[in-house]
């Protein structure tokens, strides 16, 4: 039994680093810093992965953007804009230049929260977490930006029902943008959502929730779910059909502090801890999390 076990554990495990295997890598052999420091007080939500080993990291009270260097842990803050409810903004990388900004939920909407995004060749795509619908800024060739700032809203029907709380969370796409994923954080529910349509579908987990889940993040059919108030992230393998899915591996560390969102580089994952609910004196300490 004891050898059974064993095996059955080595294999999520190689499921695990083949994933990881699968994100974008940097040649050559580098320290990578176990934990990054952000600036004091930062109060970070949200991370992304660009171009070589690069990150970006959201400020929530701000709307500042960090650039750092996952090699280095070095970075600064990029930019700043305010982040008004219901509204989307673009962002030059490589100059913080504000090249646009959507509203998304109606003017005065009563309790929207848009939580997440992520970007296909068509469009960008927005969670909404108390309101039943996502959004979608449409982009031209080559991801290029709309002349005019249209934007599409998508009401949610099928197996999806909102509750009270933070429904919609993180958002993947797959299938080249043809299938959407999100998590429901108050549920644990996993769904696929067609992106024509707005019909959801529940995706069978087998039992298992997602409850606090957050930001996503999918290799292959490997999905990676932050569960924040956990204090974890759930490595689920999806069937073909993306209709099913298992949790095979559950990745914790000892420098969690409710994590948020995740992002790949250089074939790591990194994490940020958000720290909601922190009781330290301000200017408090916040840190990006090499995952493992």
């Amino acid at each position: 039994m004891t050898s059974r076990l064993t095996s059955v554990r080595r294999v999520l495990v190689l499921l695990v680093l083949a994933a990881v295997a699968a994100l974008p890598t940097a040649a050559g052999a580098a320290t990578f810093p176990d934990t990054i420091r952000l600036p004091d007080g930062w109060q970070p939500e949200g991370i992304a992965s660009g171009r070589g080993t690069s990150l970006y990291v959201g400020s929530i009270p701000t709307g500042a953007v960090w650039k750092g260097d996952a090699r280095t842990g070095r970075g600064d803050v990029l930019f700043v804009a305010g982040g008004a409810t219901g509204k989307a903004f673009v962002y030059g990388a490589r100059t913080g230049a504000d090249l646009a900004s959507y509203q998304l939920a109606p003017a005065g909407a009563p309790a929207t929260f848009v939580n997440d995004v992520v970007v296909t060749s068509r469009a960008a795509w927005f969670t909404d977490s108390r309101i039943q619908q996502l959004y979608a800024v449409p982009l031209g060739r080559h991801g290029r930006l709309p002349a005019q700032h249209k934007v599409r809203t998508l009401p949610l029907t099928g197996d999806l029902v909102f509750q009270e709380g933070n429904n919609l969370n993180g958002i993947v796409a797959a299938r080249g943008g043809r299938t959407l994923l999100s998590v429901q954080s108050n549920t644990g529910k996993l769904f696929r959502i067609n992106p024509h349509t707005g019909v959801t579908r529940e995706v069978d987990l087998g039992g298992a929730s997602l409850v606090n889940g957050d930001g996503m993040l999918l290799a292959g059919r490997v999905l990676f779910v932050v569960q924040n108030r956990d204090n974890r992230i759930a490595v689920v393998k999806l069937s073909h059909s993306l209709s099913r899915g298992r949790v095979v591996a559950t990745l914790t560390d000892p420098d969690f502090d409710v994590p948020t969102t995740i992002a790949a580089t250089a074939g790591r994952l990194y994490a940020v801890n958000a720290r909601f609910g922190t009781t330290d004196p301000q200017p408090a300490r916040y840190d990006i999390v090499r995952v493992g």
